[in-house]
């Protein structure tokens, strides 16, 4: 297990390292810089270049890469060009409401695609087969945005149930209870939209994973046995199709990410995702490369917990 985990710490060394030296070359090739986005024409060229040239953006892009990067190795993600605070304080100030938003996304996903998968499994062909199947289909195909925009349309201008945007009306003074409340209001759309957009693709694959395990033989046992159906579809069922969708659960953490982006920016939602969106626009590039970063370690995260609940959920497996 020593061996396993030291080879997988190495592998994402390596990986981290690509990923974030192909992220600081794209952006640095991007036409202009930090500077030109907001250049006064009064300005002489020479003040500009000696602006440059004390941010170190005159130098070689790989110059640059190995000087982040011993920033990096030493805990500091670097400094906004556009505001001037710490990449690691913006990051901070926004990493709550992008976790709280992707971690109810997440939660809300896992438990419908688990109850919708398994009971269209166990009915196949029927009513409830035919709806689950066209609601993913569905999900599938509606880009975010446009759910976004009609669940603000429906909900919150024609009905007027939910709020439109923000984390939480900041005209009023809330506090405890009554804070936590309106928040949860601003939550609901957003965490919404990446729940139904998430869920679509994984009922799909949690019922051909039961599906797969209702035929094999040891069900028939079970069931010639006299085992209970809902025991044979909950303790064998189930329970041997745990692998796909840990796979399927291990790839979601950086798909919600990457989907919260949009929400985010929809709904003004002042998470990770809309910070990038800005620091992309104003090419602050410290910024972005300290949620690329992140973005990154997101992803092998999610591969490190999936082959973590291998384990858990097939004894056979062992990690030399």
């Amino acid at each position: 297990m020593l061996a396993f985990a030291f080879r997988r710490l190495l592998q994402a060394g390596l990986i981290l390292l690509l990923v974030t030296f192909i992220s600081f070359v794209i952006m640095n090739l991007a036409p202009g810089n930090a500077l030109q986005t907001f250049i006064d024409p009064r300005i002489p060229p020479e003040q500009i270049a000696r602006a440059e040239r004390s941010l170190g953006l005159d130098r070689p892009i790989a110059v640059q890469y190995v000087s982040w990067l011993g920033a990096v190795a030493s805990g500091n993600l670097g400094y906004s060009i556009r505001s001037g605070e710490r990449v690691l304080t913006l990051i901070a100030g926004r990493l709550v409401p992008t976790l709280s938003l992707m971690g109810t996304a997440f939660v809300l996903m896992f438990v419908l695609a688990l109850i919708i998968g398994t009971v269209s499994a166990a009915r196949p062909y029927s009513f409830t087969d035919y709806a689950a199947t066209l609601v993913a289909f569905a999900g599938i195909s509606i880009p975010s945005f446009f759910l976004a925009l009609t669940l603000i349309y429906v909900f919150a201008v024609q009905l007027g149930w939910l709020p439109t945007s923000g984390l939480q009306n900041y005209q009023m003074p809330l506090e405890g209870w009554s804070l936590f409340l309106n928040r949860l209001r601003h939550l609901i759309l957003p965490a919404l939209v990446l729940t139904l957009t998430g869920v679509a693709e994984l009922v799909r694959h949690v019922r051909s994973a039961v599906s797969e395990s209702l035929a094999q033989d040891y069900v028939r046992t079970a069931r010639g046995k006299g085992i209970s159906e809902q025991r044979v579809l909950l303790s064998h069922a189930l329970r041997n199709s745990w692998l796909p969708i840990i796979s399927l659960l291990g790839v979601a953490l950086p798909r919600f990410f990457s989907g919260s982006v949009v929400v985010e920016v929809i709904f003004a939602w002042p998470g990770m995702g809309r910070l990038l969106v800005d620091a992309v626009f104003a090419r602050d590039y410290p910024v972005a490369m300290g949620i690329n970063l992140f973005a990154a370690i997101l992803v092998l995260l999610g591969s490190l917990l999936a082959d973590s609940l291998y384990a858990l959920a097939d004894p056979r497996i062992r990690y030399a």
